[in-house]
């Protein structure tokens, strides 16, 4: 199924829209983590666990499923396919597998923190608070760069899917004999 042009553009703002919204969201979860574990004043750091835990029960789940869902239509709907295209292959699993982490390990680890704050209780380990965003930084920014740049070349599905569509031209320009 292709999209026609209307469908496919809306789509394609969805899907940057919704991947630099989860792009801001982890520089503003980076921002609240450092925060929290350079700031002396206990009162501080609870202010930024709180409204780190607001941001990932809240804004995480949704754009990350948002940008997932909307990429993964763009691929199966535009000519460059799911698994044409190493760099389409390699965003789609990144993104599925930054969700992932973001559901089951930072979510989880915010709110752990979250509740440590607000017992009293000093953090456990502060580097916990900062390690998730900052991976799930480095996932988004190489996935953009691969975005913009295109690189890799079509995988063997690609290859073979390129072969099949040139033979089918190929044989429709031959004139056939009476």
């Amino acid at each position: 199924m292709k999209l026609d042009r209307p469908t496919r553009r809306a789509t394609l703002v969805v899907h940057v829209v919704a991947a630099a919204g989860w792009l801001g969201l982890t520089l503003g979860l980076l921002a609240l983590a450092i925060t929290a574990i350079t700031t002396e004043s206990p009162a501080m750091t609870e202010a930024a666990v709180r409204s780190m835990h607001v941001f990932a029960d809240w804004l995480v789940l949704p754009l990350a499923l948002l940008t997932l869902l909307s990429g993964l239509v763009l691929s199966l709907g535009t000519p460059w396919g799911l698994a044409r295209h190493r760099w389409v292959y390699t965003k789609f699993w990144l993104t599925l597998a930054t969700t992932a982490a973001s559901t089951f390990a930072l979510r989880p680890g915010v709110a752990d923190a979250a509740e440590t704050v607000a017992s009293g209780a000093p953090l456990a380990d502060p580097n916990d608070l900062v390690m998730g965003p900052i991976v799930s930084l480095s996932a988004y920014l190489f996935m953009t760069v691969i975005s913009v740049l295109k690189p890799w070349g079509l995988t063997k599905r690609g290859r073979k899917h390129r072969a099949t569509a040139r033979k089918a031209v190929d044989g429709r320009a031959v004139r056939q004999p009476a």
